[in-house]
């Protein structure tokens, strides 16, 4: 490696001696071609200490909608930040959020603020338990719900332990949790709505909550099946069971009311992050009054000193005053340069025989290279087992050169698209694919 990096490798063997692995979330340790240390970001591009520029398809893994330094938002968590930090106490911008919230998200009847998406997760999941009085919830495999002990399970399973696809077998992500079988999890295959209606008809009566991103995002952008979210919310209603969507990436990216508004289907329960307040530490818990009723009559505890922190919530309100602007405009225009660039790189790999899987939305897409020409209409990846037959080794060659050539991206497969990516940048980033392709073709990597 030349020494286009060499201020980052510094830093990061630095930071090795007093900082955990040298990162502070271990998925950041995989970044290629090194974890790179960055300086400042504006609009849809990055610079890192060494100086290089890149194009940013990451954008902070997904809250970023507005870009970088958004200046309403930033004016609106400055101007906050000098009327005072935190008072762990109310403030008028609490509820002037809530209302906002609730008034968009069509399940959204009261709203609880948080930090994490993990917290508000583990929050639902509380309630889910509470309102039921059973302690069943089922997950899907390949979904990730955030990072804490009861739910961190089957995230990225070896298939070779992981049981049958249609029934697969719980297993912890991580040492010191509990293991599958102490966990009250159930996990099961996403898409297939049979296994999951076998599943509530015999074991119905203990489960308390059925857990799912609308989207799968955080395995390859799996759409839903057409009519599955339907069938889960039918079965779950049926079958008493709390439905909760995870919307901590689709939610206010996908469109304005998330992805429960994009399709039309109102969970019981569900969690907002990332976007809601275009990169200020801030989550949301919000859903139906019979639940979260639950919370405001002191049945169900919730707290934290940082819940509805006054600066993040200034800028979660100056952010959706842009994003409900003129209409929800900012959807139209983020859905068609994504758009542009999806058709773009399917028809480089065209260009270059190189087969290419591409899905999800203009906003939130996956690029993936399987091992044969799906052809441009079939849906490459549906579920956690059908991701496994993408090429993730030639992925990361694919995501270094990308790299190397001021395009960053994460090397999951997941990109983002800003409200600020211009035409400049989707072009500017054709030709890297173009030139990277043609690179990897050479070398008999590719095609």
């Amino acid at each position: 490696m030349d020494d286009r990096y060499a201020k980052s490798i510094a830093n990061l063997e630095r930071s090795k001696k007093t900082l955990a692995g040298g990162v502070s979330s271990n998925v950041r340790s995989g970044d290629k071609p090194v974890p790179l240390f960055f300086d400042r970001g504006v609009g849809s591009h990055l610079w890192d200490v060494d100086g290089n520029e890149y194009i940013d398809y990451v954008l902070g893994r997904g809250p970023l909608f507005l870009g970088h330094t958004q200046q309403e938002v930033i004016d609106a968590t400055c101007l906050q930040l000098q009327r005072g930090q935190i008072y762990a106490a109310q403030h008028e911008l609490e509820f002037e959020l809530s209302e906002r919230v609730a008034r968009i998200i069509p399940c959204a009847e009261l709203v609880r603020f948080g930090i994490s998406g993990s917290e508000a997760v583990h929050g639902a999941l509380r309630l889910a338990r509470a309102a039921t009085g059973r302690q069943t919830i089922v997950k899907f495999e390949g979904q990730y719900h955030g990072w804490l002990d009861n739910i961190l399970y089957s995230l990225s399973p070896d298939p070779l332990i992981a049981g049958d696809e249609l029934h697969p077998v719980v297993l912890s992500e991580s040492a010191g949790q509990f293991s599958g079988a102490e966990s009250h999890v159930v996990v099961l295959p996403w898409n297939n709505i049979a296994i999951l209606e076998e599943y509530l008809s015999q074991h119905g009566t203990t489960v308390a909550a059925v857990i799912t991103e609308p989207v799968m995002c955080n395995t390859a952008v799996i759409p839903p099946l057409p009519g599955y979210l339907e069938a889960m919310r039918e079965l779950c209603t049926r079958h008493g069971v709390v439905l909760i969507f995870d919307e901590v990436i689709t939610g206010f990216r996908l469109s304005l009311a998330g992805a429960q508004g994009y399709f039309g289907i109102a969970p019981d329960l569900t969690i907002f992050g990332k976007a809601i307040a275009n990169g200020m530490s801030i989550s949301c818990l919000a859903g139906k009054g019979q639940y979260m009723g639950l919370i405001a009559a002191g049945k169900v505890g919730h707290g934290g000193t940082y819940n509805s922190v006054p600066p993040a919530v200034a800028g979660a309100i100056a952010t959706l005053d842009i994003l409900e602007r003129d209409g929800a405009a900012v959807y139209k225009t983020i859905e068609a340069v994504g758009r542009r660039l999806m058709a773009g790189i399917r028809e480089l790999g065209k260009k270059w025989a190189v087969p290419v899987a591409i899905q999800g939305y203009g906003s939130i897409f996956y690029l993936g290279f399987p091992s044969t020409d799906l052809g441009d209409d079939r849906q490459a990846v549906f579920d956690y087992r059908s991701s496994l037959q993408m090429n993730q080794v030639l992925y990361t060659q694919f995501v270094s050169a990308m790299v190397d050539r001021g395009i960053r991206i994460i090397p999951r497969g997941n990109w983002f698209l800003s409200s600020v990516h211009t035409d400049a940048d989707i072009d500017a980033t054709l030709g890297a694919v173009d030139a990277v392709f043609g690179e990897l073709v050479a070398k008999a990597v590719l095609a």
